[in-house]
């Protein structure tokens, strides 16, 4: 989580987007007439979605806007990203505000540290290396290990059936499982949400998700506190025929930044331009 200087909060977007390939499992847990083997394939079906993700490239782009009590917008800013694989890890490059190329300066400072990455990554030792994938790795594997909480996380149940863009879906809403005790920093949030979220009948797929925080959501150690009764929407898309990934979130809520300062805060995110990896592509891409 980072703030600009006006204090809005901007999110790191592969934190954005593994969170999102974790999240549709947090909510589906019991479906259609057995629930147990449903989550079963769905988290096979996430775990396939996560190893392949890592071979993409994507795009992704942030707009906040600030409202005032009477909803009246007061500030909007964006940023897009350029995120691809730079020696087999993650490389995040700004490459607009406000959907505009950024001016000379700040872009010849982006090119410079992407210059810098690459000398500083291809001349790693083998063991250097390996910690750099090690630690990428040790942090995916724990978001996918929270995943093991859902079943005691949550109460679920199925609340019906609908086809979006053609695709047919279970509706299926989860609450939290009273008395379940979180074991760790990410399994708290399961306490405070409440949602729904469509999986595809044929495939196990999420497609859609809704959900609401019942409770104060503190995020990045108190930086950003999000209040009861804040909204996020997530949609996933088929890429390439072979994966589903993120394609928008949108967040509408009251948010306290750094315990002092309250506002109404819309965000969307959305992803795009996604991209099976090829290092002879991308190396042309970036020097241009």
């Amino acid at each position: 989580m980072r703030s600009n200087a006006r204090g809005l909060p901007f999110v790191q977007p592969i934190w954005m987007r593994t969170c999102l390939l974790a999240l549709p499992f947090a909510l589906a847990l019991h479906a259609a007439d057995d629930p147990k083997e449903i989550v079963r394939r769905a988290l096979q079906i996430n775990v396939h979605n996560d190893e392949v993700s890592r071979s993409y490239t994507y795009l992704s782009r942030q707009e906040i806007r600030a409202l005032d009590s009477s909803g009246a917008l007061k500030h909007r800013e964006s940023k897009t990203w350029d995120i691809t694989l730079l020696e087999g890890s993650p490389y995040t490059r700004l490459i607009q505000r406000n959907d505009q190329p950024l001016p000379p300066k700040e872009e010849a400072q982006q090119q410079a540290n992407l210059e810098k990455s690459i000398e500083l990554r291809r001349k790693e030792t083998p063991v250097e290396r390996q910690q750099r994938l090690a630690d990428w790795d040790r942090h995916r594997k724990a978001r996918l290990d929270d995943l093991k909480e859902v079943p005691e996380a949550f109460d679920l149940r199925l609340a019906g059936e609908e086809q979006i863009d053609g695709v047919l879906a279970w509706i299926i809403e989860g609450t939290p499982h009273a008395g379940y005790k979180p074991r760790s920093k990410t399994t708290t949030y399961f306490v405070k949400m409440k949602g729904r979220i469509w999986v595809a009948k044929n495939d196990y797929q999420p497609i859609k998700i809704e959900a609401e925080s019942i409770d104060t959501i503190a995020i990045g150690a108190f930086l950003v506190r999000f209040h009861k009764g804040a909204h996020i929407h997530v949609e996933y898309a088929r890429v390439n025929n072979e994966v589903w990934l993120p394609k928008y979130v949108g967040l509408t809520g009251t948010a306290r930044l750094l315990l002092v300062k309250g506002m109404r805060i819309d965000t969307d995110f959305t992803f795009s331009n996604y991209k099976k990896f090829t290092a002879e592509s991308r190396v042309v891409e970036t020097r241009q």
